[in-house]
C-alpha cells in the first residue's frame, strides 16, 4: 500500500481549539478580509453617501433661534447691595424653571399672543421627505376615502389650541447651560423669522408667567393672613375676657406697682417679717434675764454689773460704791480696819450692795415679763402665719389655673401681632411685584439652518454605508466555506497544497482544416486550453502541473509505471483539462506518458480532444479489441490517449471500473509507459472511483477555486481512509489571479501565488 510522505494532520485536543477560537485576532486575517470585501464596501459607503446628498436635497431647512434667560436667585430679592456671594445655587429649583418653561400654560400664553391658530402654516405642521411621502401613501391606500364625499370639519377652537401647543413644544428646546442659572430656550421652525418670534414670545411669556404666579400668591396669602387675622383677634380678646372673669371668680385682687402681687401674698409677707422680729425680742429678752440672774446668783452683784444691764440708778450707785471702797481703802491702810471712820465706809458699801441688788432684781422682774409678752407675741404671730399659709396653698392653686390663662392669652397677642406685620409686608409686596428672571440674550433670525447640517449628514451617511458594507462582507467572509488559500487545505483535509491554476482568460477554439490531421489516430483539441502547457511551458499553470509531479515523484518514488488517478468532487471543476494538460507535460518531459478516460458516464475528454474516435476504454475491457490499436497521440508531446467511447448509457459504471478486464487493460499499458494518468469520474456523485481506488497508485485532487464547499470534500475524503492515504496533493483551478491575490495566508508559510504572476507571464514562451 503506497505511503504517504507528508506529515499526517495533527489531532487538535478540543481545549486547544477553544483556546485557538479565543485566542487573540489574527489582524493579517482581517486585513485580507478587508482588501476582498473593499470593492463591495466601497460601492455600499457610495450608496449611502448617495442617499445622504438625495436626503438633503430634499430635506426641509430647520432653523433655531435661542433666547437666553438668567434665573435670579438672591437671599434677599429687596436687598440692593446683594453680591454674587449671596447667591443660592439650587440644582432643582433651576430644573423646575425649565419644567414651567415647557409647560403647557406657558405655550397656551404664546399661542395667545401671536395668534397662532389663525396662521394657516404654523397649523400645517413642520413637513418632511418622510412624513409627506407616508402621507401620500396613506391617502392611496385609504379605499374609503376614495367613494366618500369630502366634507368641510370646523375645528374647534379647543382642538386649535390643542394642536397649536403641541407644534410649539415639539420645536421647543430648553435646556440648562452647564452648572449657571442661564436658560437657553431655542425654538426650530422652517421659517427663521417664526423662529426668533416664538423664541423671544416664549420668554416674555415665561416672565409674565413669573410676574403673575407672584402677584397670585401674594395675593393669595394675603387673602388666608386677613382671615386669619380676624380669627386670632377673636381668641386674643376671648383670653383676655377669660382672665379678667376667672380674677373676679376667685376674688383674685392684685396690687399695683411694676410687678403685681395678691394681697394675702403681701399679708404673708408681713407676718413671716413681724414673726422673725417676735423671735429676735423673745430671744433678747430670755437673754437679759438668763444673765441677771446669774449675776445675782454670783454674791457680788455690785462689782461685776455689765454696762449693758446697768441703770441709771444702778450706775450711780456703783459710782458711789466704787468711791466709799476707795476711801476705805486708803483709811483702812491709815488707820487700820478698827477705826470708826473704816468700818462706817464699809457699812455704807454694803448698803450700795443691798440697794444694787433690789434694783437687778426689779430689772430682772422686768425682763421676764418682757420675755413672756414677746412669747406671747410670738405665738400670736405663729397662730395667724399658719392660718394665711393654708390659705395660700389654696390661692397658689388658683394662680396656677391663671397663669396658663395669662400664657394662652399672651400666646394669641403676640400671633395676632405677628400676623399683622406680615399682614403688611404681603400687602407691600402685592403692590410692588419683584421678578426672578430676565432677559440677557434675545433671540435674533438666524441666517443659517440648525438641520441639515451638510457635512454631519454626508459623513454619517459614509459612516452607515461603511458599516453596513462591512457588516455585509463581514457575513460574506462568514458565509465562505470555499476553497480559498492553501491553509484551508492542510486545515480542512490533511493534504499537501501543491499549486493554483489560473484562470485562462477565453481559449481559442481550434477548428481543424482540410487535410491538417491526415492521421486519424492524431488527437484532434477542440480549444486552446486543452494544449496549454504546450503552448505556454513557462506559464504558472504548468509550473503548477511540475510542482504536482514532483509530489507524485516523491510519494511513489521508483514505482514503474505509476498509475495516478485526477480526480474531482464535482463536476465541471476542470479535472478533465487539467488531467489532459498534466499529461502533456509529463510527455513532453520525455515520460512515456498515456491519458485514460475513464469517465464511463461523461466522457468528457473524448469530447474534447478525440470526438473521432470510434472504439476506446469499453472495448478494450471487454477484450474485443487490442489496446494498442485503440490509442491516439499527440505528435507535439508525444502523449498517447485511450479514449472512452459510450454508445449507450454504462448502467453500472462502478463495477465496470473495477472489473479484471480493467486491471488487464491497466496492466498493459503499465508494461509500456511510465505514468498512467487516469481522468477519473467525479468523487461527489457516483461510486465510481471508490470501487477502482485499489488500481491507482495516487490521486491527484483538482478543486475549483471559490466553487467547491470544503464541508463536502473533507467528508467524501472521511468517508474512504484509502482515498485520502492516495491522495498526493490538492490542485486549485480556475483561480482569479487579482482575487486571490486579496487572500492572506494567515495559516501556512506559503509564498502569494501573485507576487510571481507577473515573473511567470513575463517568461511565459
Amino acid at each position: 500500500m503506497l505511503k504517504r510522505v507528508d506529515q499526517p494532520r495533527e489531532t487538535v485536543p478540543p481545549a486547544e481549539l477553544e483556546s485557538a477560537a479565543t485566542g487573540p485576532i489574527d489582524f493579517d486575517f482581517v486585513l485580507a478580509a478587508a482588501r476582498r470585501q473593499a470593492p463591495m464596501i466601497a460601492a455600499i459607503a457610495i450608496l449611502g453617501l448617495v442617499a445622504g446628498w438625495v436626503y438633503l436635497r430634499a430635506a426641509v431647512p430647520l432653523y433655531t433661534a435661542t433666547t437666553n434667560i438668567l434665573i435670579d436667585s438672591l437671599k434677599d430679592q429687596h436687598t440692593v447691595a446683594a453680591t454674587i456671594a449671596d447667591l443660592t445655587f439650587d440644582s432643582a429649583a433651576i430644573d423646575s424653571q425649565v419644567e414651567v418653561l415647557k409647560s403647557e400654560k406657558v405655550a397656551l400664553s404664546v399661542t395667545s399672543a401671536m395668534n397662532l391658530t389663525k396662521d394657516a402654516e404654523f397649523m400645517a405642521g413642520p413637513k418632511t421627505l418622510m412624513g409627506d411621502t407616508l402621507g401620500r401613501l396613506r391617502a392611496m391606500l385609504d379605499v374609503g376615502s376614495w367613494f366618500a364625499r369630502p366634507q368641510k370639519a370646523e375645528a374647534s377652537p379647543g382642538s386649535l389650541e390643542e394642536t397649536a401647543v403641541g407644534w410649539l413644544q415639539s420645536g421647543l428646546d430648553v435646556r440648562r447651560l452647564g452648572r449657571t442659572y442661564v436658560l437657553a430656550v431655542s425654538y426650530t421652525s422652517p421659517d427663521s423669522g417664526k423662529a426668533s418670534a416664538i423664541a423671544n414670545a416664549f420668554a416674555d411669556a415665561y416672565l409674565n408667567e413669573q410676574l403673575d404666579a407672584k402677584f397670585e400668591a401674594t395675593r393669595r396669602a394675603a387673602d388666608w393672613l386677613e382671615t386669619r387675622i380676624a380669627e386670632l383677634k377673636r381668641h386674643s380678646l376671648a383670653a383676655d375676657l377669660a382672665v379678667q372673669k376667672f380674677k373676679a371668680d376667685k376674688g383674685i385682687v392684685a396690687t399695683g406697682g411694676d410687678k403685681p402681687t395678691l394681697l394675702s401674698d403681701q399679708e404673708l409677707s408681713q407676718i413671716n417679717e413681724q414673726m422673725v422680729l417676735a423671735r429676735a425680742d423673745t430671744a433678747r429678752a430670755d437673754a437679759k434675764y438668763a444673765q441677771l440672774e446669774e449675776l445675782l446668783n454670783s454674791g457680788k452683784p455690785g462689782v461685776s454689773v455689765p454696762d449693758s444691764l446697768a441703770s441709771p440708778i444702778i450706775a450711780e450707785l456703783r459710782e458711789k460704791y466704787l468711791t466709799d471702797s476707795k476711801m476705805a481703802a486708803q483709811l483702812e491702810a491709815k488707820l487700820g480696819s478698827t477705826h470708826l471712820q473704816v468700818i462706817n465706809l464699809k457699812k455704807e458699801m454694803e448698803q450700795f450692795e443691798r440697794l444694787i441688788r433690789d434694783e437687778l432684781q426689779r430689772i430682772a422682774e422686768s425682763n421676764h415679763s418682757e420675755a413672756e409678752v414677746a412669747r406671747a407675741k410670738e405665738k400670736s404671730l405663729a397662730q395667724s402665719l399658719s392660718g394665711l399659709a393654708g390659705a395660700s396653698a389654696l390661692t397658689n392653686e388658683t394662680l396656677v389655673q391663671l397663669r396658663e390663662l395669662e400664657r394662652e392669652s399672651e400666646t394669641y397677642r403676640n400671633l395676632y401681632q405677628t400676623f399683622m406685620q406680615r399682614y403688611q409686608e404681603t400687602l407691600q409686596q402685592q403692590t410692588f411685584p419683584v421678578g426672578e428672571a430676565r432677559v440677557i440674550t434675545a433671540a435674533t433670525r438666524p441666517s443659517t439652518p440648525s438641520f441639515p447640517k451638510r457635512s454631519s449628514i454626508l459623513a454619517l451617511s459614509l459612516l452607515i454605508g461603511a458599516v453596513a458594507g462591512a457588516s455585509l462582507g463581514a457575513l460574506r467572509e462568514y458565509r465562505d466555506r470555499m476553497f480559498r488559500v492553501a491553509a484551508h487545505v492542510r486545515e480542512e483535509l490533511g493534504l499537501e497544497f501543491l499549486g493554483v491554476l489560473e484562470t485562462v482568460g477565453s481559449p481559442t477554439t481550434l477548428r481543424s482544416a482540410k487535410g491538417e490531421y491526415p492521421d486519424p489516430r492524431q488527437i484532434r483539441p477542440t480549444t486552446s486550453l486543452q494544449r496549454y502547457t504546450i503552448d505556454h511551458p513557462l506559464s504558472s499553470f504548468s509550473e503548477t502541473l511540475r510542482a504536482a509531479k514532483v509530489a507524485i515523484d516523491l510519494a511513489l518514488g521508483d514505482r514503474k509505471p505509476k498509475i495516478v488517478g485526477v480526480i474531482s468532487a464535482l463536476p465541471n471543476e476542470g479535472k478533465t483539462t487539467v488531467a489532459k494538460n498534466f499529461a502533456s507535460l509529463l510527455a513532453h518531459l520525455g515520460a512515456r506518458t498515456i491519458l485514460i478516460d475513464a469517465d464511463l458516464r461523461n466522457p468528457g475528454l473524448t469530447a474534447s480532444v478525440a470526438r473521432h474516435a470510434q472504439a476506446g476504454l469499453l472495448e478494450a475491457i471487454q477484450g474485443e479489441r487490442p489496446v494498442g490499436d485503440l490509442l491516439l497521440y499527440e505528435p507535439d508531446s508525444g502523449l498517447f490517449v485511450l479514449p472512452t467511447v459510450v454508445r449507450e448509457r454504462v448502467q453500472h459504471s462502478s463495477e465496470v471500473l473495477s472489473s479484471p478486464g480493467m486491471r488487464k487493460v491497466v496492466a498493459r499499458v503499465g508494461d509500456a509507459f511510465d505514468y498512467v494518468i487516469v481522468d477519473a469520474p467525479p468523487l461527489g456523485p457516483g461510486v465510481d472511483v471508490r470501487a477502482a481506488a485499489a488500481l491507482f497508485d495516487a490521486f491527484l485532487l483538482v478543486v475549483e477555486w471559490g466553487r467547491t464547499p470544503r464541508v463536502m470534500v473533507k467528508n467524501i475524503l472521511d468517508s474512504d481512509s484509502a482515498l485520502r492515504e492516495k491522495c498526493v496533493g490538492v490542485v486549485y483551478n480556475k483561480v482569479n489571479m487579482k482575487v486571490i491575490s486579496r487572500y492572506g495566508d494567515y495559516g501556512s508559510k506559503e509564498y502569494y501565488f501573485r507576487r510571481y504572476n507577473k515573473y511567470y507571464h513575463k517568461n511565459a514562451g
